[in-house]
C-alpha cells in the first residue's frame, strides 16, 4: 500500500487538489513565462572513569616530529615513519588509517587541517548526525562577528566553506556521510558510515551538538507547522511574511534569531524564561534598541494551538514567577527555539564515558583524551560551558595534536610524505588548469520557460518546470525547497544531486527558491527549508524536512519505484 504523507493540509486529497489548483492556476496564466524568467543523550556507562582513564598516556609525551616548512599536498605514497614499530605489522595494514574525524565544524575541520599538516592524512565524516548538517551549527548562523581576522563579521557557512576548502588543502579526506556505528573493542577502531567500513588508529570525535526541543504536548503537531528550532532556515517562509513570530529562550541564539526574525515579521517575541537575558551585552543591547522586539521576561510556554489548516496559531503561556498561567493567548504564526543543545553521542551506544547530560567526559590532562585509549574528543560535544566557535575550533587544534603524540607513544604512526615547494606549486597549477579546462558539473538546471524546457532532462530548476513536470511526466517527481539564506541547504544540493543520479531515467527533480516563487512554496505547505516532496500521479506521497541520510532518499525513491512498477 502507498504510504501517503500530507503535509500542510489536513489530509492527502486536499493537499492535493490544493496544490493542484495553484499549478492549473499559473499555466492558464499569460504572464507565464515572464514569472518564471525572473541536526537521544546517554548517560555515563559503567565502564567509564570519569576522571581517571588514561591520563598518563600523555604525561611524558615526546617532543612533537619537526615538521618540514614549505610543504603543501601530499602524493600517493606512504611511507612508514622511523617511530613505526614491526610490532604493529603496519605494513600489513595499509587500509588502516591514522586518524578518522567523526564530524566537521569548526573543531572537526580545525582538527582536519592539523591533522593533515602533521602528515597523517585524515579521514573525515562530515555527516548529517541526529538531523544536522555538515559544518555544525554555524551552517545556520547569519553573521558570525567574533571570530578573529574577520573585522566585518562573516556569515557561518561562508566560514565554515572556508575552514573546508583549508582542510582539503591539507590533503584530508573528506566524506558528506553519517557516521552510523563505531566500535572502540577493536584494534584497529572500526568506523562505519552508510557507505564504507573504515579502520583506524585513532578517531577525533566532533558531533557537535543538535538543538533542544521544549517538548510541550502539541510540539510534534506543530512541527514545521510554525514550530521550529532554524529561524535561519525557515525564517523566510511564506507562511510567516508580515506575522507576528515567537522565539523562545534568553542567550546569544535566541537574540540573534529574534534579530534575523524582523527581516520577514511584523513583531517578534522574545519569550525569556528568567528575568534578565544571558545573552552578550551586545546582543542584549541590540534587542532592546528593536521596535519590532517584543521581551516578555518571566514566561515560558506551556503549549501551542493550531487553526483549521493543522498550522500553528497561539501560545498558552506560564509566568514563570508565580506559575499560573496567562490568560490570554500569545497569536503567532510561529515559534522558534534557542533554548540550547544536546550532545550527538547516541551513535556511539555508551562506548566510553559520558555525563548525565549526555556530553563527553574528557581527560583533566589534555581536556581532550575521552575514557577510550585513542579516542579523542572536540568541541560542543563535550563542551558544556564555553560552547564558542572560536573554542571549538581550539579543540579540535589540542585535539590533533593529541592524536599525534598518542600515534607516535604508541608506535602506531604512518607518515605521508609531503612534496616539496617546487613540487606542489606546479602540482597546484596543474590542477588549477585542469579544473579550468575541465566541463562543470551542474547539480541543477539553470530556470527554465517554454524556449528551453526538455522533459528528457532529470533535473530542473523553477517554477515552469515544476508545473510542467508535475501535469505531463509519468515519473515520480522531486521537489526541493531552498531559501537564499539557508546554509543547510547548500550542502544537502550536491549530495541530493549524488542521489538522483542513481536514477537518472526514472526520476524528475525541480528545485523551488521559495523566496523566488512565494506562491508555489505556499500552496504547497512550506514552512521552512530545506524541505523535500515526492509527487506521484499528481498525489504528495512524502515529505522529508532538513537534511538526512543518503539512505533515506534512496529508501523513499526506490519504494515509489518499486509501486510504479507494479502498478
Amino acid at each position: 500500500m502507498r504510504s501517503t504523507t500530507s503535509f500542510g493540509s489536513t489530509s492527502t486529497s486536499s493537499s492535493k487538489s490544493s496544490f493542484c489548483r495553484t499549478i492549473c492556476t499559473q499555466l492558464s496564466s499569460s504572464s507565464f513565462s515572464t514569472i518564471a524568467r525572473g541536526g537521544r543523550s546517554r548517560r555515563r556507562s559503567n565502564n567509564s572513569k570519569s576522571h581517571n582513564h588514561h591520563h598518563q598516556l600523555f604525561h611524558h609525551s615526546q617532543p612533537r616530529q619537526q615538521q618540514h616548512r614549505h610543504r603543501k599536498f601530499r602524493n600517493d605514497k606512504i611511507r612508514a615513519s622511523s617511530s613505526t614499530s614491526p610490532d604493529n605489522d603496519v605494513g600489513d595494514n595499509d587500509d588502516v588509517k591514522n586518524v578518522v574525524i567523526i564530524g566537521s565544524g569548526p573543531a572537526g575541520y580545525t582538527a582536519a587541517i592539523y591533522t593533515g599538516r602533521a602528515n597523517l592524512a585524515p579521514v573525515c565524516f562530515e555527516g548529517f548526525q541526529s538531523g544536522g548538517v555538515a559544518g555544525g551549527q554555524l551552517m545556520s548562523t547569519t553573521e558570525v562577528e567574533n571570530y578573529p581576522g574577520f573585522p566585518e563579521g562573516v556569515t557561518g557557512p561562508e566560514l565554515m566553506e572556508r575552514m573546508r576548502q583549508q582542510a582539503l588543502r591539507w590533503g584530508a579526506e573528506l566524506y558528506e556521510e553519517d557516521v552510523v556505528s563505531v566500535d572502540f573493542s577493536k584494534r584497529p577502531l572500526e568506523i562505519k558510515s552508510e557507505d564504507r567500513t573504515m579502520r583506524a588508529n585513532a578517531i577525533i570525535l566532533a558531533t557537535g551538538a543538535t538543538a533542544k526541543r521544549l517538548r510541550i504536548p502539541s510540539e510534534e503537531k506543530f512541527w514545521s507547522k510554525g514550530i521550529s528550532a532554524c529561524a535561519i532556515c525557515d525564517g523566510a517562509s511564506p507562511a510567516f511574511a508580515q506575522k507576528e513570530l515567537a522565539v523562545v529562550g534568553g542567550g546569544d541564539s535566541a537574540c540573534e534569531e529574534a534579530i534575523y526574525l524582523t527581516k520577514y515579521a511584523s513583531k517578534v517575541h522574545l519569550l525569556v524564561r528568567g528575568e534578565e537575558m544571558r545573552a552578550s551585552k551586545a546582543m542584549r543591547d541590540r534587542v532592546l534598541d528593536s521596535s519590532d522586539v517584543i521581551v516578555h521576561y518571566n514566561t515560558s510556554v506551556e503549549d501551542a494551538a493550531g487553526n483549521a489548516q493543522g498550522f500553528l496559531e497561539s501560545l498558552k503561556l506560564v509566568n514563570t514567577k508565580t506559575n499560573e498561567s496567562i490568560p490570554e493567548p500569545l497569536k503567532v504564526a510561529g515559534m522558534f527555539y534557542g533554548i540550547g543543545h544536546t550532545p550527538n553521542t547516541k551513535f556511539l551506544d555508551s562506548q566510553l564515558g559520558t555525563d548525565e547530560d549526555g556530553f563527553i567526559i574528557v581527560s583533566d590532562h589534555d581536556k581532550t583524551s575521552t575514557s577510550v585509549e585513542g579516542v579523542f574528543s572536540a568541541g560542543d560535544v563535550h563542551d558544556k560551558e564555553w560552547r564558542q566557535a572560536i573554542t571549538a575550533a581550539g579543540s579540535g587544534c589540542q585535539a590533533a595534536i593529541s592524536t599525534e603524540r598518542y600515534l607516535q607513544m604508541n608506535k602506531l604512526l604512518k607518515e605521508v610524505k609531503m612534496m616539496d615547494t617546487k613540487d606542489a606549486k606546479e602540482e597546484i597549477e596543474a590542477a588549477k588548469k585542469k579544473e579550468a579546462e575541465a566541463p562543470k558539473k551542474k547539480t541543477h538546471e539553470p530556470a527554465i520557460d517554454a524556449d528551453n524546457f526538455d522533459i528528457d532532462r532529470q533535473k530542473h530548476q523553477g517554477q515552469y518546470a515544476l508545473r510542467k513536470l508535475y501535469h505531463e511526466s509519468p515519473r515520480p517527481l522531486v521537489v526541493m525547497y531552498t531559501s537564499p539564506t539557508c546554509g543547510p541547504c547548500k550542502r544537502l544540493k550536491p549530495m541530493l544531486s549524488t542521489v538522483l543520479d542513481e536514477y537518472e531515467k526514472s526520476i524528475h527533480y525541480v528545485e523551488i527558491d521559495i523566496a523566488k516563487d512565494p506562491e508555489i512554496a505556499e500552496s504547497a505547505g512550506i514552512m521552512g527549508t530545506p524541505c523535500v516532496q515526492v509527487f506521484k500521479d499528481k498525489a504528495r506521497v512524502a515529505v522529508i524536512n532538513g537534511v538526512k541520510m543518503k539512505s533515506e532518499y534512496r529508501k523513499i525513491f526506490s519504494e515509489q519505484l518499486i509501486e510504479s512498477s507494479a502498478a
